[in-house]
């Protein structure tokens, strides 16, 4: 279905959702490779972790009657345990030994006590604090339970995730092939860095930004570089993408410019789903269907590349890779220090820097906004999201804040 009427942001972002199909096919893959890769199946703890009692603190573990052992108690030591090399026996009341953190506890441990709680005296100690029953002992599997479903299919793998997946001795993981992304840029005017630039021309920055981007996400990405603003050579594009990709990303092409041939061209090839959101930057922006591939149409001006890949884009290809558990990006309540002029009618991404001062977040509006400063973007940690409806905002107001963090 084409809607030709101009979309809300939040509409454009579900049809690019109920536009997209999840890859289903698999693979396994060592941990080494498994970064930012999708879980194609649940992820089942073979072991307990801990697998055995063990101590919390370098110290002393105990054996004694009743529910604590008070002040001045004392206790014969027998021997040690260290961690990876474990204390051969059991502890009888009244008997101690010493013990480092993540040493096995001993059959008939009672606590451990740290050991700037007690005094050591040739073969024994005295304690000078009052040590409760299971004190210091980390339970078996009281972290991780053998045969709990640790990961759950669909869940992107983070670094401390795969850290978790090798503390568990798993070493290859079952994940969904990583998705195929074709981009590529249109223009005339265009052209690659480290060329000298022609009369008119400007260097080539979307197709590299918009490839890096991608790969971050975990995809395989290849760039095809600058198409010529000509139908035919468009179109040769599209059918060589859309034939081997299971994305295509083209920067430009898609507003309403004399020479703007990417939207008519999908329009004979595929499907055209929307071309037009209410969104400040990107209200020119495409989306569609070539083959078995799903298509971008982002705008020429960078930041407005940038942007709509940020926030239409990305949510698209994280489904497209079988990411099932989204999770919405953090915002923040923070003071505006200056004006935000606007008109109500388009949802803004308000480039601008956020700060703590003292016990208050402030944001400070990127001073040039235009949607070809891709300065702006390099400047600022942060969006401040404006609402359709929403005009001019003042400073003083409250405004909700979302952090770049580790996006770009």
């Amino acid at each position: 279905m084409t809607h030709s009427a101009l979309l809300s942001f939040e509409q454009a972002k579900q049809i690019l959702l109920d536009g997209t199909t999840s890859i289903t096919e698999a693979q396994k893959v060592p941990l080494n490779w498994a970064l930012e890769r999708v879980l194609s199946a649940d992820v089942i703890a073979p072991i307990n972790v801990p697998q055995h009692d063990n101590s919390a603190m370098d110290g002393y573990a105990l054996a004694f009657k009743g529910d604590k052992a008070g002040p001045n108690a004392t206790f014969t030591f027998v021997g040690k345990s260290l961690a990876g090399n474990p204390f051969d026996g059991e502890l009888n009341p009244g008997q101690c030994i010493r013990i480092t953190t993540g040493g096995v506890v001993p059959k008939g441990t009672d606590a451990v006590v740290m050991q700037e709680h007690v005094e050591r005296v040739e073969d024994h100690i005295r304690l000078t604090h009052n040590v409760d029953r299971g004190e210091f002992i980390r339970k078996c599997g009281s972290d991780i339970r053998q045969y709990q479903v640790l990961f759950r299919k669909g869940r992107r793998l983070t670094s401390v995730d795969v850290g978790l997946l090798a503390s568990l001795g798993i070493a290859d993981v079952s994940v969904f092939r990583r998705p195929k992304i074709v981009v590529f840029s249109t223009g005339d005017e265009l052209q690659a860095p480290g060329n000298p630039l022609m009369e008119g021309q400007i260097y080539e920055s979307n197709g590299v930004m918009l490839t890096l981007m991608a790969q971050k996400m975990g995809a395989e990405v290849e760039n095809l570089g600058v198409i010529p603003d000509d139908k035919a050579a468009i179109a040769a594009a599209l059918r060589n993408a859309g034939g081997r990709a299971d994305a295509v990303i083209c920067s430009g092409g898609v507003s309403v410019g004399e020479a703007d041939y990417t939207k008519e061209v999908l329009s004979e090839l595929g499907e055209v789903c929307f071309w037009k959101v209410a969104s400040k930057p990107g209200k020119p922006f495409a989306f569609g269907h070539l083959n078995n591939s799903i298509f971008f149409g982002l705008p020429g001006n960078p930041v407005s590349s940038a942007v709509t890949f940020d926030q239409l884009v990305r949510p698209a290809l994280d489904k497209l890779a079988g990411e099932s558990h989204f999770t919405a990006p953090i915002t923040y309540s923070a003071k505006l220090t200056g004006l935000i002029k606007r008109r109500p009618g388009r949802a803004e991404f308000v480039r601008a820097v956020a700060q703590q001062v003292d016990d208050e977040l402030q944001v400070t509006p990127i001073t040039n906004q235009s949607s070809g400063v891709l300065s702006s973007m390099s400047q600022a940690n942060c969006y401040v999201l404006v609402q359709a409806e929403q005009g001019t905002l003042q400073p003083e107001t409250v405004v909700s804040v979302q952090m770049f963090e580790n996006r770009f």
